[in-house]
């Protein structure tokens, strides 16, 4: 079994810690890199974090997850809310997907409130900052037996 888990990341998260910093803070994709692989290295995995603006990137590395990864962890970004598609290829995916939001999406806008990806998760992080990747990355080591 792989020792990998998958951090996908959605549209405009490549902008994380220069936009809107008042809900996504002045982190950036590098330091939850570098959170999420010192989480993981505790249980004896490693990470694989990526991002894209491109939706069918993002189908692809979940395919490739697939083969690759033990276990997926993503922040889908807008796609949460509109993208079946994104959905469709994590139900194809045979291990533990974690949902993960910077924000605490059920405080925001209304059409943030639904997430078709939920529909595959086995669990969803929302409102902890960064720090919910790390939570997810926790919990998939103590799930993986790490």
């Amino acid at each position: 079994m792989s020792k990998t888990i998958y951090i996908l990341n959605g549209p405009n998260l490549n902008l994380l810690g220069k936009r809107q910093p008042e809900i996504y803070g002045h982190d950036t994709l590098d330091d939850v890199a570098r959170n999420c692989a010192a989480v993981a290295a505790e249980f004896g995995l490693e990470t694989d974090l990526r991002q894209s603006n491109h939706e069918g990137e993002i189908i692809d590395w979940i395919h490739e997850a697939r083969e690759k990864a033990a276990a997926i962890v993503i922040n889908p970004a807008a796609y949460t809310h509109t993208s079946v598609a994104i959905l469709d290829a994590l139900n194809t995916f045979e291990g533990p997907v974690i949902e993960v939001h910077i924000s605490q999406v059920h405080k925001r806008e209304p059409f943030r409130h639904h997430s078709y990806v939920s529909h595959r998760s086995d669990a969803v992080m929302a409102g902890f900052g960064i720090g919910g990747y790390a939570l997810a990355v926790r919990h998939l080591g103590l799930t993986l037996g790490g």
